[in-house]
């Protein structure tokens, strides 16, 4: 908690104005404005001001009237977009098309709303040399057609940088391509099916009408060849992989719920196709179409799950940067922009302030603060020195490095603990044994029955052999039972979405219900993972608390440091006032400034001041000096969630054990167990420790793991079931089962309530699947139903299981 006093004229000036642009408390409501038709606006911080100024010079102001949602922050890039110009780097994600023109395929970053559509598109619109834009809001993804003679890509990604969309490469390989035509394939099978069970089922009112109250021959045919009209499709396109993978399963002497489906659907339509050209007999083109669509609208769910796992795992190719600056082995000072796949081992390359460092490798020269929360979930910088080693995907943030390559692409760590996580998901537990044997076990049973039905009645009534079977597979068409599942399971995906908690793999409802102990990452997960101001202690009494926070603010103003970001809150209010110069950053000590011809100076004591200065308690604690006298001590600290003391108790009312497992070192991680209620914890481990201890752990319960950084994702894919928090690196939400959407911990325990309700009404729908079958049987087997009741059986069977499912 935050304990710093904060005078009350302060504390108005804070919560009382807002940033026009993002919404962010404004400090100082005169540092940053801007006058918009005689009615003056103020702004957070300079970036802000500078996209409103933008957007409103391009006659754009109606963004602010049509946006839903706040805009956030603009962060502070390099915008250096011009290696993009480069034919070797457009050929990953630009098409060449004729007359010059070329289209390409970018991710638009800081998307809120739709209305960030329509500023974009009409912003590019006036460019000269834009033909075409498309931009997908859900998925920020953005379709870009220009004349490449009249304007260059790089000019084209700058504009959409300068209104706070920085624009990067959408790079799809061939294995998406071929999951998007399968999907929109899935979908039209989809449609195909709906339509045709919607207008099939509208005939078949009319002759189950006309067959009650009679009706004309005539209308009876024409009813009947329209119903083999609309079903032939439905058959022929969308059913067909069912009996594709029947046909496979039978090869391969396995049987599937797809056998006696497809069994089913053939038989049915040959049989109704029959009747309806040579006259007599029933038609089941209704329960053709309705078999077809609910079993299609099962897969395609279940497809769009696993579609949206690989978009998670997608955001990988982002990680790394696709160009990177080369220099010559005899002379450092010459650059050469090189594709990142061009990078060879003992390469040289030079990474400046704020770029990602692309491959593994050794420090010649320069030193730096690198930001490796990728890896290691902790936001602390490391300060690297020459004779250091670096790590692909990490962040450089103070000073430019030069580096010496030793591992790249597949070789860095980073593809390391990628093989670590594809070794980890072999060991997945094995979900629903019991239901694919029980399925096994029905599906032969039916096919036996069946046949031995047909063989009594072609002996004693063959006139009525074929329809008897027909009304045993139809009334014994496994339709509920396929439901009973993917039903509630669709249902149960759909509620922990909207108590915060996505689905990401298809085990993890199941494996919910098992689980009796939690694992949970300290820094991200039950902290916040970001540095704040928790306390200022003054040595020199005639200053205030405002003044220390205001200096310290000016000082790490522009600063990419971690630390830097506890102090923005406090920029801008006395901008005017203290006018820095001479600003020196020290990596890995502090830093210094000159303001109003006094030196000031902020980090460690050592490098603070030579005085001998004792910490005043435990903690990451921070010393202001004047002139290399100290002044005052701020302490920061990474707070804790609002929600894990209520998530902890939360689970342990189930009987569910909580451990803390972190990178971080014990004299921090111990507190916070001792805290949250003894909880056991393991500190100072690396990814394939953690890995270790999960397993070992296994082997007294199922584990549910929760993380937020790469050094956590090793275990999150060897858990038995894995969480990554919604503000998690890139790399842990990939592998993980499950997203934390709203950070909230208590979703935990809610979410496995919810795991347990699923499986009881699984059970439920089990149950009243099988027993619908053991009675329905035996009369449809006695020709004691028809087969148009068999199809009403059937259906309202499936109809109880669908709604007991959407009881969840």
């Amino acid at each position: 908690m935050v304990t710093l006093s904060v005078s009350s004229t302060l504390k108005a000036d804070i919560y009382s104005v807002e940033c026009y642009h993002c919404g962010l408390p404004v400090l100082d409501t005169e540092a940053f404005t801007l006058t918009i038709k005689d009615c003056q606006h103020t702004f957070c911080c300079p970036g802000c001001q500078a996209v409103a100024d933008v957007i409103y010079s391009g006659g754009l102001d109606k963004f602010y009237q049509y946006r839903s949602e706040l805009n956030r922050r603009p962060e502070q890039y390099s915008d250096n977009f011009v290696l993009y110009d480069r034919e070797d780097i457009q050929q990953d994600f630009v098409e060449v098309h004729e007359n010059n023109e070329r289209t390409a395929h970018l991710l638009l970053d800081d998307m809120t709303c739709a209305a960030c559509v329509w500023l974009i598109e009409k912003r590019l619109s006036i460019v000269d040399g834009v033909k075409h834009i498309r931009i997908n809001a859900a998925t920020h993804q953005c379709l870009l057609r220009w004349d490449s003679k009249s304007i260059a890509l790089s000019q084209l990604m700058k504009i959409l940088s300068s209104i706070g969309y920085r624009p990067q490469p959408l790079i799809n390989d061939q294995q998406e391509q071929q999951r998007r035509r399968q999907q929109r394939l899935a979908l039209m099978r989809l449609s195909v099916a709906a339509f045709g069970m919607m207008q099939v089922g509208m005939v078949a009112i009319a002759l189950y009408a006309g067959a009650l109250q009679g009706m004309d021959e005539q209308w009876v045919k024409l009813l009947r060849w329209v119903s083999l009209l609309v079903a032939t499709p439905v058959v022929l396109f969308s059913a067909q992989p069912f009996w594709s993978a029947a046909w496979r399963s039978i090869k391969q002497r396995h049987l599937t719920m797809e056998v006696p489906v497809s069994l089913a659907i053939i038989l049915a339509y040959l049989a109704s196709a029959v009747a309806t050209i040579y006259g007599g007999g029933e038609v089941y083109f209704d329960s053709v179409s309705m078999f077809t669509f609910f079993l299609l609208l099962g897969r395609y769910l279940e497809m769009r799950a696993r579609y949206r796992n690989h978009q998670q795992t997608n955001h990988f190719t982002r990680l790394l940067p696709i160009a990177v600056q080369k220099t010559a082995p005899d002379d450092f000072s010459q650059l050469e922009l090189v594709p990142l796949n061009q990078l060879m081992v003992d390469d040289y390359l030079r990474v400046n302030t704020g770029d990602t460092i692309p491959c593994d490798g050794v420090v010649i020269e320069g030193n730096s603060a690198v930001v490796e929360a990728l890896l290691t979930g902790e936001v602390e910088p490391v300060v690297k020195r020459i004779g250091d080693t670096v790590i692909a995907g990490t962040v450089n943030t103070d000073g430019s490095l030069l580096i010496q390559a030793t591992a790249v692409n597949q070789q860095t760590r980073l593809s390391t603990i990628e093989k670590l996580v594809s070794f980890a998901q072999q060991d997945k537990p094995t979900v629903q044994l019991i239901a694919d044997k029980v399925a096994s076990y029905f599906v032969a049973a039916v096919l036996c029955i069946a046949t031995a039905v047909f063989l009594y009645w072609l002996n004693h009534q063959p006139e009525s052999a074929l329809w008897i079977t027909l009304s045993v597979l139809v009334v014994t068409c496994p339709c509920a039972l396929s439901l009973a599942t993917p039903t509630v399971l669709a249902a149960t995906v759909a509620t922990m979405r909207r108590a915060g908690l996505l689905i990401l793999k298809g085990h993890v409802i199941e494996s919910l219900t098992t689980i009796n102990r939690v694992v949970m990452d300290k820094t991200g997960t039950l902290t916040y993972g970001e540095p704040k101001v928790e306390q200022v202690k003054l040595i020199e009494q005639h200053i205030t608390e405002d003044t220390v926070l205001a200096i310290a603010a000016a000082l790490e103003e522009g600063s990419s440091h971690p630390i830097a970001k506890a102090f923005a809150g406090y920029r801008g209010r006395y901008q005017e006032r203290y006018n820095v110069e001479h600003r020196q950053i020290v990596t890995g000590s502090g830093i210094k400034a000159s303001i109003h011809q006094q030196e000031y100076a902020l980090g460690k004591p050592e490098f603070v001041t030579s005085q001998s200065m004792t910490l005043p308690s435990v903690g990451q604690w921070l010393l202001l000096s004047k002139n290399t006298q100290p002044i005052a001590w701020i302490l920061l600290s990474d707070q804790l969630r609002q929600s894990a003391m209520a998530a902890v108790h939360s689970l342990e009312q189930q009987n569910i054990h909580v451990e803390i497992l972190s990178g971080d070192h014990q004299q921090v991680v111990g507190p916070m167990a001792q805290y949250l209620g003894g909880l056991d914890y393991c500190a100072g481990v690396s990814p394939e420790q953690k890995l270790e201890y999960i397993r070992q752990r296994q082997k007294q319960d199922p584990v549910l793991m929760v993380g937020d950084g790469i050094n956590d994702v090793p275990v999150l894919a060897g858990a038995n079931v894995s969480v990554a928090m919604d503000s998690a690196s890139d790399f842990a939400r990939m592998h993980a089962d499950t997203v934390l959407l709203s950070n909230d911990l208590t979703v935990l325990a809610k979410a496995i309530n919810i795991a347990h309700r699923c499986k009881t009404i699984i059970w439920q729908n089990i149950t009243w699947a099988l027993l619908y079958n053991l009675i329905a049987l035996p009369l449809a087997a006695m020709g004691l139903i028809p087969p148009y009741l068999a199809a009403i059986g059937m259906s309202l069977s499936s109809l109880i299981v669908v709604l007991n499912a959407l009881r969840i």
